[in-house]
């Protein structure tokens, strides 16, 4: 590049300007580095104790390239997991392959082994693929590198990471709505809390001594950013309180707090955008002082970084910007709260804060300060018991969240996704399934009760004389006179549409059998046709004798199911019995197909 760019003036490069500088370390050199991870900082590798040596140095430049510009490992955290599982590869060779020196004596045979050893273990199908799929990556880098080291059956076994399928993983579940309700409401506490900390600045108590001497340690945390153990302000306060008799456990954190964004406090941030947002955690962990773009009618887009979006991995997410307690407002609070840190610790990093000593922007060792926020808070599962927080769960219950307020519909649930993936990975969750199956079974109820049949009792079919315009769709208003009448009976109801049946053609004839008026949407059951029915139902009670139980349920379960909890209920105990006398003193015709 040439050496002084100034405006105006185009960047030029040479060839050599893309060229990364070779490496000049030795074998010991080469198994004790330091990886400058893109994302979390500086990773100390040390392989020195790995044998065989020739082979951990082999394995150990292909890390360094992995890691380097270009590479495919971003993520300090990646790397220590790619170290980790070399680790546990070079201990099977040393156990279970001694004779392996070198490249030249790896085969396909110890990788077969290898697996073979992690499934006897125990481990499952996706464990087992993660753990050696690492090693094999590696193998495969340096067989691309330098083409022929590698013994021809091992490279074709390079070309699969597993001999079975990894299978499908078990997705995270969606917090229920009453979790999340509690994270919410701890989160919003939390967040007012720390900003009238914040804002009202140190609170100096006690005699003069005391005051003068605290006093003094916050003037060095506003001039220097940290007070440190080594400082003479520190001890001179730690010792005044002592004769005091004052606790001084969580002193450090305590006076910073006063100055700084602590890690409690970030907890309680990552939370509530994470829920109020649907970004991903470690998305949200990575956002820097300029995320905040195009503010536009109330909201802004803000910029982030997905890291597993390979080819993508700059994106925009548009949230709304109308107060403090919006996401965009959160984010503004955040840059307020840090505006005096940044000047002690400058970073591009949104979340410069105080922690474990000193101030910095990457967001580190969150287990326990996360159990301690739920504790604290009193949060509980469904079940009542203490919640065990994942915080890479909140996305989810973003998302189920809104899958509950949109009811479903998918042209606004899938934002940001394609309808499929959005259905697959957001909405066939376990804690939403309750929801499909009941939605499932309201269907069902709703189609039945479409398709069955209207029973009429006398007080209805009294209103439907008087006001023909009740009919609810069933007939024409012109045609309720007939049809109440008796004109248009068949044999167990009146049909509002013989030749417009739902199971035949159009104007043809109803191609159902007699007993098929139970299950049709035209027929219109009253008190004149109970006779027929309770005659039926006598007939179909007597065949249970002659025919087994499958073929009775075959041919009249149906029928007798909704004769006797739909059509006989929705009548009064005189009605009933008034007809049971019509029937037995008059038994009414069945037709020839029911003894068919």
């Amino acid at each position: 590049m040439n050496e002084r760019p100034r405006k105006g003036r185009p960047v030029a490069f040479t060839r050599a300007d893309g060229v990364e500088p070779g490496s000049q370390a030795g074998s010991v050199t080469g198994l004790r580095f330091t990886i400058e991870a893109r994302y979390g900082g500086a990773v100390l590798v040390d392989l020195v104790d790995l044998r065989p040596r020739p082979l951990a140095i082999t394995f150990a430049g292909a890390l360094r390239r992995a890691a380097g510009l270009g590479g495919t490992l971003g993520a300090a955290s990646t790397v220590k997991q790619h170290v980790a599982a070399y680790r546990r590869f070079f201990a099977y060779l040393c156990e279970h392959a001694p004779s392996v020196r070198s490249l030249a004596d790896l085969r396909a045979s110890h990788l077969d082994g290898y697996e073979a050893m992690l499934e006897a273990s125990g481990r499952s199908p996706i464990n087992r693929h993660t753990i050696i799929a690492k090693p094999i990556l590696a193998l495969r880098a340096i067989d691309a590198e330098h083409s022929g080291l590698l013994e021809a059956r091992l490279r074709d076994r390079l070309a699969y990471t597993c001999a079975r399928s990894a299978g499908r993983s078990r997705p995270r579940d969606a917090y229920s709505p009453f979790v999340a309700r509690q994270l919410r409401d701890a989160a919003r506490s939390d967040v007012v809390a720390l900003v009238r900390r914040l804002r009202a600045g140190p609170l100096v108590e006690g005699d003069d001594r005391l005051r003068r001497t605290t006093a003094a340690a916050h003037t060095v945390i506003a001039e220097r950013g940290v007070l440190t153990d080594r400082d003479a302000e520190y001890w001179l306060l730690y010792q005044a309180r002592y004769r005091r008799g004052l606790s001084s456990k969580a002193l450090r954190g305590s006076l910073h707090g006063a100055h700084h964004l602590t890690a409690p406090d970030v907890i309680a941030f990552l939370v509530l955008i994470s829920l109020e947002t649907g970004l991903e955690v470690e998305c949200i962990k990575a956002l820097e002082v300029d995320c905040l773009r195009n503010p536009l009618a109330g909201t802004v887009e803000v910029a982030y970084v997905k890291r597993r979006a390979r080819g993508a991995e700059h994106k925009t997410m548009r949230v709304r910007d109308r107060g403090s307690t919006t996401p965009g407002g959160l984010i503004r609070t955040v840059l307020e709260l840090t505006a005096t840190t940044r000047r002690h610790h400058p970073a591009s990093g949104l979340w410069v804060h105080y922690n474990s000593g000193k101030l910095g922007h990457v967001v580190r060792h969150m287990r326990e300060r996360i159990d301690a926020w739920t504790a604290r808070h009193g949060i509980v599962d469904d079940e009542g018991r203490p919640l065990r927080l994942l915080l890479s769960r909140l996305r989810k219950t973003h998302k189920a969240l809104w899958y509950l307020k949109s009811e479903g519909h998918m042209a606004r649930f899938a934002v940001g996704h394609t309808r499929e993936v959005a259905a697959r990975h957001y909405a066939d969750l376990p804690s939403l399934r309750p929801l499909h199956e009941a939605a499932v079974a309201d269907a069902f109820t709703e189609a039945v009760a479409v398709a069955a049949p209207l029973v009429l009792p006398s007080d209805r079919e009294e209103d439907w004389r008087a006001a023909p315009i009740l009919a609810d769709g069933r007939a024409p208003p012109g045609d309720v006179d007939d049809l109440l009448s008796g004109d248009q009976d068949v044999w167990l109801a009146a049909c509002a549409g013989f030749y417009a049946s739902p199971y035949g053609a159009p104007d043809a004839p109803c191609p159902q059998p007699f007993w098929g008026c139970l299950d049709c949407s035209n027929a219109v059951i009253t008190a004149r046709k109970l006779p027929a029915i309770l005659a039926f139902l006598s007939f179909i009670e007597g065949e249970r004798a002659g025919l087994s139980a499958s073929d009775w349920q075959l041919k009249f379960g149906r029928a007798h199911a909704r004769i006797v909890g739909q059509v006989l209920p929705a009548f009064s105990d005189e009605v009933i019995a008034e007809a049971r006398c019509a029937a037995s003193s008059q038994m009414p015709y069945l037709p020839p197909e029911a003894r068919a």
